[in-house]
C-alpha cells in the first residue's frame, strides 16, 4: 500500500515539473556581472536558458547546501556517537574475557559478603 502512495506522490510531483517546464519556456539571460561592472572589467560572462532550467536549478542549489549544512552540523552528533560504539566494543570485549578468565583467588571483598549472605540464612 505505501509503496502505491509512493509512486503517487512522485507521479504528482512529476506533473507539476512538467506543467512548470511548460509555463515557463522563455528563455532568459543570466549574467554573472551588472552590465557596469561587465564594461568596467572588459568581460561579459552570460548565458542564455529557459526560465524553467534556473528555477529548477536554483531549487536543487538549495537543497544541496541544506544537506551539506546539516552533514557539518551534525558532524559532533556523529563522531560522538563513533567514539561510544568503540567505547561499547571495548566494554564488551572486556566482559567476555572476564566471564572466561577463570577465577584463581576469590576477591576478599566478595567473600566477605558471601560470608554475611551465609549469616543472614543461617
Amino acid at each position: 500500500m505505501m509503496r502505491y502512495i509512493r509512486y503517487g506522490l512522485l507521479a504528482l510531483i512529476a506533473l507539476a515539473l512538467v506543467t512548470v517546464a511548460l509555463a515557463n519556456r522563455g528563455v532568459v539571460t543570466l549574467r554573472l556581472l551588472p552590465e557596469g561592472v561587465a564594461g568596467f572589467a572588459g568581460i561579459d560572462p552570460r548565458i542564455d536558458m529557459p526560465l524553467f532550467l534556473v528555477v529548477l536549478i536554483g531549487v536543487a542549489l538549495g537543497l544541496l547546501t541544506g544537506f551539506v549544512w546539516e552533514w557539518i552540523r551534525e558532524h559532533r552528533q556523529r563522531a560522538e556517537a563513533a567514539r561510544m560504539r568503540r567505547a561499547l566494543e571495548r566494554a564488551e570485549e572486556e566482559l567476555g574475557r572476564l566471564r572466561q578468565k577463570p577465577v584463581d583467588k576469590p576477591d576478599d571483598v566478595l567473600a566477605l559478603l558471601g560470608e554475611d549472605e551465609r549469616r543472614k540464612a543461617g
